[in-house]
């Protein structure tokens, strides 16, 4: 039994990868939500970009925490890491998907994926191990 669970579990050493990992899962997570509430309710699609951007400043937290927790040192720094890799990744889907050029407006939410990312890295350092 020792052998199956070796073979199909991944643990990714890495804070960073861990927490992207857990950032884009979350991400997946709310993005199946808010099509549900888009399919479900009559919101329209106008109404999401503020939801949109709950969904990101969620997943920035949780993966900074897990990015934080996982290296039990300076996690603000691996959460901030985390949390620029994130933005970076987001912004470039953005721009190979919408054929935009870089704004202003841009390097704020990359500058504030870093914020958040590092906050989240902050509580997850900080939380008990045990």
């Amino acid at each position: 039994m020792q052998f199956v669970r070796r073979l199909f579990s991944v643990r990714i050493n890495s804070p960073l990868l861990s927490g992207l990992n857990a950032a884009f899962i979350w991400m997946f997570i709310g993005a199946f939500v808010l099509s549900l509430f888009l399919w479900l309710t009559g919101m329209r699609e106008q109404d999401l970009s503020f939801y949109t951007y709950v969904v990101h400043a969620v997943s920035l937290l949780i993966g900074g925490f897990i990015s934080g927790k996982r290296s039990n040192e300076r996690g603000w720094y691996h959460g901030g890491i985390m949390g620029a890799v994130y933005g970076l990744l987001i912004l470039v889907i953005g721009f190979l998907a919408l054929e935009s050029s870089l704004q202003l407006q841009d390097i704020l939410q990359w500058g504030a994926a870093f914020i958040l990312g590092a906050i989240g890295g902050i509580f997850g350092v900080n939380v008990d191990k045990s």
